[in-house]
């Protein structure tokens, strides 16, 4: 059993780069389950909430941008 010495304060715990990753994907299909969006607002910091939202968007319209330049190289465009 852990002493309450040897247990980081809960202003001292942050999410991880994964647990990052994963709550900013849930977040952006819309499907964040209500415990870890508490958990992000508690131990998270929002700017990297933010760069990596900003991250996600622009991964995401260069994948669109992506796959139109290739149908329309298929059909010839």
């Amino acid at each position: 059993m852990e002493s309450p010495e040897n247990t980081p304060p809960e202003e001292e715990v942050q999410i991880g780069f994964w647990q990052l990753l994963k709550s900013t994907m849930a977040a952006f299909i819309g499907v964040q389950s209500n415990a870890n969006r508490e958990r992000d607002f508690k131990h998270g910091k929002m700017s990297h909430f933010i760069w990596m939202g900003l991250l996600f968007g622009l991964l995401f319209v260069l994948t669109l941008i992506g796959v139109v330049q290739l149908v329309l190289h298929f059909t010839g465009n």
